[in-house]
Order: structure tokens, then C-alpha cells, then sequence
């Protein structure tokens, strides 16, 4: 979160202490009534919703409790809604927030009374094992598989939630509201639905925006009456998760125009100010996330995310994610390793190999050419690994796409990319990148350094201060109302523009004066 977006903390998610006169002869008021008459005057409120299967336990609770009781409701759009009624003196007010990722998924327990964290935890999604990419788990879904799809994905959420409520002494029922964000495809995963014309022309969703749902709708096990919010999305290929990031960077508040890159299965891309906001996104991200590259993982233990090249003798040196054992490498690491590459002269402005420079760490292997980059004795599995020619073909590929959705955008803005005043870069992808090593690729702009600015997982950020705060959820859909979306699809100065980004850095050499000769 950036320094411009402070976090008015107004909860829709509330709770108040009710003490209830007993009942007698002479006040023989219904306990569901009599429960109202008090939050009213309690709560300061006008009116609250109270859902059946809460009316049904009422009359044992009140009993068990003495007509003393903490009772948990949610207050969104002068909607207020009771979700449960705990003891009097229960100070716990837990929320879930969730990031749902095409390869990773993120778990956050929030302490809504607090505004703590108590506990996160990330694992692989579960829908991994029908493809790795989104193409594949559209046409699984496409063969009657979403029902698959949903239940694969919200089991391990609730497997996952269970351990880390277990952790931290907290009962899943006690979790009273439920907040999600995934990209366009990942939310109609999440939600059962069908994301069959995404991928079509016209690239059409189901819906954009959810309406509130409760966990019985999804399989959530967690409070029943917890209201389920899952962030609006603002196209076909721009979900919750981009606007959720946009609110965690804040730069719908800077009078500044910014941009904002978050690179998953695509690379999404946000430009404005507090005025106006466009985005599209664009497959720049599959060869950057581990799927494409033979040598190619996630960002974690053993990732090698750093390289270096010594200029003269041209020896590579690697460094891993937790100083482990060199086992792959992750997106940052492609772009580094490329970018030195290319610095040291061992690959060309096309992305081929130099053999006379490369001094013998050339060798063919199935009739495509390899580069050793690290030897089996240094490495996690004892093989070597290898950077392939088609490997870094891919990784030109996803690099001027990703330059190209920028100018792009930036010119349908009638604004020149150099003129941001920040450049937010989001995600894993952006905790570990180099913006030298992409701007000598040719990725990024050529921007000075300080308009850089990594500011991590934006979407689970966002999510959660949806969660904390009544303004922050209220802004989330005046976000998206904000967006202006461009498919890229039907975009014809983004073809005109790809094929001139396909070389190192640019056929246009003067878009970059940083990047030094090789």
C-alpha cells in the first residue's frame, strides 16, 4: 500500500454487546423481537435483518446466555444483517481474505476488531493437475467439468483454512465473513460458473460483478451467515484482483498519472489517476510464470531469481530464493539471466545465441540448442540445467508483449509512458524483478529508477482493507465504475506495435538510451 492511499477504517463488518431484559409475565415480548428492541437502541440503528437459521437458534442461545450476548452483523449499503450471536464477552471478529491465483493461491486470516493479521498461508492451486494453464482448465470445464473445477478449488480452501484456524486457535465458524479476488476466468472457477466465452469472440463473461453470496452457495466451511464477497472485475481478462490491486497502490488517489503492472497468466496493466483510469491486459505472463521455460518454476525455495555475467570471461554466477540449491528459475530470473545475456553479447538483438561468444557452454539437445546455466554438481536434482533457444524465443515473445499492452495503452491515453509519475509494479513478479534487467530486455520503459516501485501482493492487499474498512469496499466498485477496459484482442495498433518489440531492446534503439552496447 502507498503512501497516498491512508485507510479510513469506518467497519461494515461489526459487533456489538446486547444485554436483554428477561423475560417474565409481564414482558412476554417474542426472543427474536425482544433481541431487536435492543440492537436498535444498542446498535444505534434503524432496523437488521436477522436470517431464519439464526431466528431457529435463538431461543437456546439466549437461554445458554443469559440474554447476554456479542452479536456479529454486517452493515453494507444501510443493509444491516445479523450473522451470528456469540457469548457476551467474545472479543474475536475474524474475517478471511483470499487470493486465487491460476497457479498460486493466498490465504489471510484478518482480526477485523484489531485490523491484525493472525496467520496467511499460500499453496498451489489444486486445479493444477487438469493444466497448468487457463486454456486447459476452460476446455476441462468445457466437457462438463466446472462442477470439478469449483469443488477441486474450494476443498483445498477449506482444507487450508481449517489447518491455519486450527493454528492460531480459531474455530472455522467463528470466520463471519469471506472476501475473494482472481482474475476474470479464476473468479468463474470459484464461483461454479462457466467461463466458456471468455475466450471467444466477443469475450464475453458470465457476470463482472457478484452479488454477495453465502458460504452454502460456494462450499465454504465457515460461519453459514457469513456474507461471501468476491471483488468486481472490469473485463473479460481484467478480474477483482487488478481493481483490489489498484486500490492497494493507491494510485486512484494520486492527482499523478501512474501505471500499474501485474504479471500472472497474463499481464494486466492499469494507467490513470484519480480522474480517469484505463487497462487492459494482454498474454505477456505464461513464459514468466514458470509454465513455458524447460528450466522454468515459481517463485520460491531454490528459484534462481538473481544472475550475474562477468563481462570478460563470461561466467555465469546464480542466486537462489533462501540460498538454496539452484532446482529452476523463476520470471525475474528468466528476465535477468535474458538481460545479461544479452549485456555480455552471449545472445544477439534476436535473442539467438552467440557460439564463438557463449566459449563452448553450447551444446544441441533434441536439435535445439542449450545453454548451461548451472552443472548437475551445483544444482538441487544433480542434472544440469539448461536454457534453451526456444526458451528465450518464448521469453522475446512475452517481453514485447508486455512493452507493447504499455505503449499501447499509453498511447490511446494521447500520453507518452515517460511522463508517469510512478511505475507500480505488483505481485510476486515484482518482488523479485530487476527493472534494470527488464528495461535492457526491452520489457519496461526506459523510466529512472526512483518512479519504480514494487509494491507486492496487491490483490490480496486490497482485499483485505475491503474487508477492514466501509470506504474501502464502497471504493472498490467505484473503481471498477472508473476503468475504462481495452480488449486487446480486436486491438490493431497492438499487432502493428508487437512485431517491432521482438528484438533487444527495441528496433527503435533510442527508446531506450540506458541500455548500453553489448
Amino acid at each position: 500500500m502507498t503512501e497516498s492511499n491512508t485507510d479510513k477504517n469506518t467497519p461494515w463488518l461489526k459487533m456489538c454487546r446486547i444485554s436483554m431484559p428477561l423475560p417474565s409475565l409481564n414482558d412476554n415480548t417474542a426472543d427474536a423481537d425482544r433481541f431487536v428492541k435492543c440492537f436498535k437502541k444498542t446498535a444505534c440503528m434503524d432496523h437488521i435483518n436477522i436470517p431464519f437459521t439464526i431466528v431457529k437458534k435463538i431461543p437456546a442461545l439466549f437461554r445458554e446466555y443469559n440474554y447476554q450476548c456479542s452479536a456479529v452483523f454486517s452493515c453494507i449499503k444501510d443493509n444491516c444483517t445479523l450473522i451470528d450471536i456469540f457469548p457476551l464477552h467474545n472479543n474475536k471478529l475474524y474475517a478471511a481474505a483470499a487470493d486465487i491465483g491460476s497457479s498460486t493461491v493466498v490465504l489471510r486470516l484478518v482480526d477485523i476488531l484489531s485490523g491484525e493479521y493472525p496467520g496467511e498461508v499460500s499453496f498451489i492451486n489444486p486445479q493444477y493437475k487438469v493444466g497448468a494453464d487457463i486454456l486447459s482448465r476452460i476446455h476441462y470445464a468445457a466437457a462438463n467439468g466446472v462442477e470439478d473445477l469449483q469443488k477441486m478449488l474450494v476443498h483445498e480452501i477449506n482444507s487450508q483454512l481449517r489447518t491455519l484456524c486450527c493454528k492460531h486457535n480459531i474455530e472455522p465458524s467463528e470466520i463471519t465473513c469471506f472476501a475473494a479476488a482472481g482474475n476474470t476466468t479464476m473468479t468463474h472457477f470459484f464461483l461454479g460458473l462457466d467461463p466458456y466465452w471468455i475466450c471467444r469472440e466477443p469475450y464475453i463473461p458470465v457476470l463482472n460483478t457478484p452479488d454477495i453470496l453465502s458460504p452454502s452457495d460456494m462450499g465454504l466451511d465457515i460461519n453459514p451467515c457469513a456474507p461471501v464477497i468476491v471483488m468486481p472485475g472490469a473485463g473479460s481478462y481484467l478480474g477483482g484482483d487488478v481493481v483490489a490491486g489498484v486500490l492497494a497502490s493507491g494510485m486512484n488517489k494520486n492527482s499523478g498519472t501512474s501505471i500499474m503492472v501485474d504479471v500472472g497468466t497474463n499481464a494486466e496493466v492499469v494507467l490513470g489517476n484519480s480522474e480517469w483510469l484505463m487497462a487492459c491486459a494482454g498474454a505477456a505472463g505464461p513464459a514468466l510464470e514458470g509454465g513455458v521455460a524447460a528450466m522454468g518454476m515459481m517463485a520460491g525455495s531454490g528459484a534462481i531469481d538473481k544472475v550475474a555475467i562477468d563481462i570478460s570471461t563470461k561466467e555465469i554466477s546464480v542466486h537462489t530464493i533462501g540460498d538454496a540449491p539452484p532446482a529452476g528459475i523463476c520470471g525475474s530470473g528468466l528476465i535477468d539471466l535474458a538481460a545479461h545475456l544479452f549485456l555480455s553479447g552471449m545472445i544477439d538483438l534476436r535473442g539467438k545465441f552467440d557460439r564463438e561468444v557463449c566459449r563452448g557452454r553450447l551444446s544441441e539437445i533434441d536439435g535445439v540448442e542449450n545453454l548451461l546455466i548451472v552443472p548437475g554438481d551445483e544444482t538441487e536434482s544433480g542434472n544440469n540445467i539448461y536454457l534453451s533457444q526456444t526458451d528465450i524465443n518464448a521469453l522475446i515473445r512475452s517481453k514485447a508483449a508486455m512493452y507493447t499492452i504499455l505503449n499501447t495503452i499509453s498511447e490511446m491515453a494521447n500520453l507518452d509512458i515517460h511522463d508517469v509519475e510512478r511505475f507500480y509494479i505488483a505481485g510476486t513478479f515484482g518482488a523479485y524483478i530487476d527493472p534494470v534487467s527488464a528495461i535492457s530486455l526491452g520489457m519496461i520503459p526506459d523510466l529512472s529508477s526512483e518512479k519504480f516501485k514494487s509494491v507486492g501482493n496487491t490483490s490480496l492487499e486490497g482485499v483485505t482493507m475491503a474487508l477492514l474498512s466501509s470506504e474501502n469496499l464502497e471504493t472498490i466498485y467505484k473503481i471498477r465504475d472508473m476503468i475504462t477496459y481495452i480488449e486487446l484482442n480486436v486491438n490493431q495498433k497492438f499487432m502493428n506495435n508487437f512485431s517491432a518489440a521482438k528484438f533487444i531492446p527495441h528496433t527503435d534503439r533510442a527508446l531506450f538510451p540506458s541500455v548500453r552496447e553489448s
